[in-house]
């Protein structure tokens, strides 16, 4: 036995069909078992085969993982969908992981990006044990703009590089104090709660965050202007610190890595870091 025995299953959500790979694990009887939850436009294999090879290591492990597509991504049946109205797909898909793992006790959701702001928002099944939320997808105009003129343009400023493509005539001076100025701009423009519209995913991943008392394990990119978009959301609302800063949530950065963890080692680094996770959180069931 490879330890990541695999096999694809079909189910289904909503009389539309679903389609998953499931890695068995290497150690049967009861078990916690992972859910992976793929962000989008995205399918179960994941950038640069991520989810794969995520799925083999916590197979080989011993706990067994189900990675999936979404109606209307990849190999599911229906119409297109945003994170947003993806309930009914991850009920079905921990429906079908629990038939077809009879000693699946608890399970565990891991996404990325906008798969972690999904998660945050549903409405989590009592065998949902814990959730591993990586560099969650809260942005906004305002929240970009912010980013890039404190992670970006702030740090270019010191760079040798900048100033030698300035003083060369490589870079058009005019055009990127034109961009400097429009994004300082939007990043003085009112907090997103201002604008309904744009910020309700936000108030529902709030909603969702303060709603379950599982374990959480949030896991941020130090390369990523996404998760910074998520810290300063963190930094600066209260509700989101008091939500965030529950005991249950527990904080891990990866300093070196990108969004999508696109390095083997650095992927390996957050693959770890998982499991070390998970392991103390079945210990701690067992």
């Amino acid at each position: 036995m490879t330890g990541w025995n695999e096999e694809p299953i079909v189910f289904h959500c909503e009389r539309e069909e679903l389609v998953g790979i499931l890695h068995r694990g290497a150690n049967p009887g009861a078990c916690l078992g992972v859910l992976i939850v793929v962000g989008g436009p995205q399918y179960r294999v994941g950038s640069h085969r991520q989810f794969v090879l995520m799925a083999r290591d916590l197979a080989a492990a011993g706990y067994p993982v189900l990675r999936f597509d979404y109606r209307g991504m990849g190999d599911g049946d229906g119409e297109p969908r945003t994170f947003e109205s993806v309930d009914d797909d991850l009920r079905a898909a921990i429906a079908a992981f629990e038939r077809a793992v009879p000693g699946l006790r608890d399970v565990v959701l891991w996404g990325l990006c906008d798969a972690a702001s999904a998660i945050m928002m549903c409405a989590t099944p009592p065998l949902v044990r814990g959730k591993v939320i990586v560099n969650p997808w809260v942005r906004t105009e305002v929240s970009e703009a912010r980013a890039y003129v404190r992670h970006y343009y702030l740090r270019r400023v010191f760079q040798w590089d900048f100033w030698r493509k300035l003083l060369s005539g490589k870079l058009d001076a005019r055009a990127a104090i034109g961009q400097f100025a429009e994004a300082l701009r939007r990043a003085a423009a009112p907090s997103a709660r201002a604008h309904r519209p744009e910020s309700s995913y936000l108030d529902r991943m709030l909603a969702g965050a303060r709603r379950y008392r599982g374990a959480t394990l949030v896991m941020l990119s130090g390369r990523d202007l996404t998760a910074r978009e998520f810290e300063a959301l963190r930094d600066s609302d209260a509700g989101w610190a008091q939500a965030l800063g529950a005991p249950e949530v527990r904080w891990v950065n990866l300093a070196e890595a990108d969004h999508t963890f696109s390095e083997r080692h650095l992927l390996d680094a957050g693959t770890h870091a998982v499991m070390r996770w998970i392991k103390e959180l079945d210990g701690v069931r067992a």
